[in-house]
């Protein structure tokens, strides 16, 4: 990665010696990690849908797993952006979806209803990582309750307004 920001450089910039610690929260950095994941499993669902479909017993659904996927990606990119909240709660009615539908397939009478179950297990417990990065995104990034800043006394003059009307132009 080093070698590739050199390369991307010009030779009159400064160069890079060391990077200091991140500047995301920890709520930030998960979701950035939720991110990440929806990504990859936005990419799984588009490209591996058949076998998704026939492991967790929904033979036929592919278009519903392929639009899943489409999903999972774009709360991804969401929540990889500057405000990562309206990506989250975005995988937070995807996994409401996801949840509905893994339960209908866990209760079918098939074989693969492990499967299905697993998945549900999964994704019940990946909602409440969303629901706790929510959460912590909402509260670091509300505004704090009380009064604002009071400017009714300021002028806009630094030595103030009588010093402003005996100045000499």
């Amino acid at each position: 990665m080093n070698m590739l920001m050199k390369s991307a450089r010009s030779p009159g910039d400064p160069r890079v010696i060391s990077t200091g610690p991140g500047t995301l929260a920890s709520p930030d950095q998960l979701a950035r990690g939720l991110g990440w994941f929806s990504i990859g499993l936005g990419m799984l669902e588009l490209f591996g849908a058949h076998r998704v479909a026939r492991t967790l017993g929904l033979e036929g659904s592919e278009w519903m797993i392929r639009a899943c996927g489409a999903r999972e990606i774009g709360s991804g990119v969401a929540c990889l952006s500057v405000n990562p909240a309206p990506g989250v709660a975005a995988r937070i009615a995807g996994d409401a979806l996801d949840i509905a539908t893994l339960a209908v397939a866990a209760q079918q009478d098939d074989p693969r209803r492990g499967n299905a179950q697993l998945a549900l297990l999964a994704v019940l417990g990946i909602t409440v990582l969303d629901v706790i990065c929510h959460q912590g995104l909402t509260a670091r990034h509300a505004r704090q309750p009380g009064p604002g800043r009071d400017y009714r006394d300021r002028s806009g003059f630094p030595k103030g307004l009588a010093h402003a009307r005996n100045a000499q132009v």
